[in-house]
């Protein structure tokens, strides 16, 4: 019988809430900064509680804009953000899924050596091939599109693993039994496999998600209009070379609303991408 110690139980507690102190203190600060106005922040004597100016700052961050380096609302870069990280999850997780299923259940030549070309991918990332995949964008008039934002990275190598790796514990009986029904390829990949494979879809649009959501080379690469900014180029535009002329109450406002996308989808999705990545036995 394994017996219970106060002490022990305290001591993990009291570590896991020096973590979370430790990772939210810094949020907090840039929460508080957020409220008050430019002459506190720069002046140093800035408390730690929230400002009277919550409100007035939010307001004029999203509806209004911060300053001549980004003269458009953060609201419209949050909405080309919001679009391109659900079009290259979206996209990631409808390619692998038929990637995986083609490798698993389709027997043709050089099956193995397609998959295996696709897993060595991984060592291609955007910055590695950034000027053909320019290139090509470029050719083909896709500069300041979503298309251009979203399509050259949507091919996702650790999906098509992950999904390979689940197909291969379903077992053989479910296809035999599809069969059996009549069922084709595609009527067996829709009504079993994609079911099936909820939680691990759950998580790879969490984690596919956040890539694209931080996502900061490419956008800036390929946008030269101010209304196809991004969150993450709005942020480092806002923070100018001369200290004095950044309005950093409307950086740190910017700061945390780009922090609010992110944070729902996992707290939203936290049940299905916990076991997507934990559950070995379907």
């Amino acid at each position: 019988m394994v017996e219970r110690r106060r002490l022990l139980d305290f001591v993990p507690h009291l570590v896991l809430l020096l973590g979370i102190a430790i990772v939210a203190f810094p949020v907090y600060v840039a929460f508080v900064a957020s409220t008050w106005d430019a002459a506190t922040i720069s002046n140093g004597q800035m408390p730690l509680r929230p400002g009277p100016h919550f409100l007035e700052n939010y307001y004029r961050t999203i509806f209004i804009g911060t300053s001549s380096s980004t003269r458009e609302p953060v609201g419209t870069m949050m909405l080309n953000s919001l679009i391109m990280a659900i079009c290259i999850a979206l996209g990631k997780i409808a390619i692998s899924l038929i990637s995986a299923f083609a490798v698993v259940y389709f027997r043709f030549p050089f099956r193995m050596a397609a998959f295996w070309i696709i897993f060595m991918t991984l060592m291609l990332p955007v910055e590695v091939r950034i000027f053909p995949t320019y290139k090509i964008v470029a050719d083909l008039r896709l500069l300041d599109t979503f298309a251009g934002l979203t399509i050259p990275l949507i091919a996702s190598a650790t999906a098509t693993l992950l999904f390979r790796q689940f197909f291969m514990t379903v077992p053989d009986e479910l296809v035999e039994a599809s069969k059996i029904d009549g069922a084709g390829p595609m009527k067996f990949f829709f009504d079993t496999l994609v079911p099936l494979s909820i939680t691990s879809v759950a998580a790879m649009f969490v984690v596919q998600f956040i890539y694209g959501w931080n996502q900061y080379l490419w956008p800036l690469l390929i946008t030269t209009k101010d209304n196809m900014q991004t969150i993450v180029i709005g942020i480092k535009k806002m923070i100018v070379t001369q200290d004095a002329l950044t309005e950093w109450q409307l950086a740190m406002a910017t700061a945390i609303l780009a922090m609010l996308p992110p944070v729902i989808v996992v707290v939203v999705m936290q049940k299905l991408f916990v076991k997507g990545l934990v559950e070995t036995e379907k």
